[in-house]
């Protein structure tokens, strides 16, 4: 009987395949890694992992980096600060109110009968702004009623100090609109409410004109 025999018949011809069988057809074209190899990018993070900043309410911008987003369990992390609430603002307010009531009695209803009712507006007026620009450039951005609120006035862009144009900006569109008799009380009424849907910074109208926030202090 002859040893010679066909490939295929009997024992395999190739030691290392004993059954014939097919290699994986390319498996780096379906991504496969070598045997021994690691996946490109396994166990990396992406970028930026973990580090995302704050985005804006409202927007998905990002907030600049010395806001932090609201806490309600302790304080903002070292170096930044939070939007103070609508409530605290309304408080100081009306803190500020009572400290100018009186004087506001007399220019509206006193002063009023004497020299008529427009003149009586625009030196109601005249009053608010200058108590509003006095407090905020000698009181550190602070006017009686933010002082027991523990509020501050500050700059949108880098959250420090306001210079003194924004801060004249902002006073003189808090106070001096009040001086057109009747409209002027509609505008201010307005003004104050626009922090409730203003987004995302809680914004009054002053506030946009100056280009300011009010803050909660820790």
């Amino acid at each position: 009987m002859s040893n010679d025999q066909p490939p295929g018949y009997g024992y395999p011809s190739d030691p290392q395949n004993p059954y014939g069988q097919q290699p994986p057809h390319d498996q780096q074209a379906y991504g496969t890694p070598g045997y021994g190899q690691q996946a490109p990018g396994y166990g990396q993070q992406p970028p930026g992992y973990g580090q995302q900043p704050y985005a804006a309410p409202g927007y998905g911008q990002q907030a600049p980096g010395w806001l932090a987003p609201p806490n309600p369990y302790g304080p903002p992390a070292p170096g930044t600060r939070q939007l103070a609430s609508a409530g605290d603002r309304f408080v100081a307010r009306l803190i500020d109110l009572a400290v100018l009531i009186i004087p506001i009695f007399l220019i509206e209803f006193v002063a009023a009968t004497a020299v008529g009712s427009i003149v009586a507006s625009i030196l109601g007026a005249a009053l608010v702004f200058l108590y509003e620009i006095a407090m905020l450039l000698t009181q550190n951005q602070q006017t009686v009623g933010k002082k027991v609120m523990k509020l501050r006035v500050v700059s949108l862009a880098h959250g420090a100090r306001p210079t003194d144009n924004e801060l004249w900006t902002r006073a003189a569109v808090y106070g001096l609109p009040q001086a057109v008799y009747c409209i002027g009380s509609l505008f201010s009424l307005l003004n104050m409410l626009w922090l409730l849907w203003d987004k995302p910074y809680q914004q009054c109208l002053h506030d946009k004109a100056a280009k300011t926030v009010v803050v909660k202090e820790a």
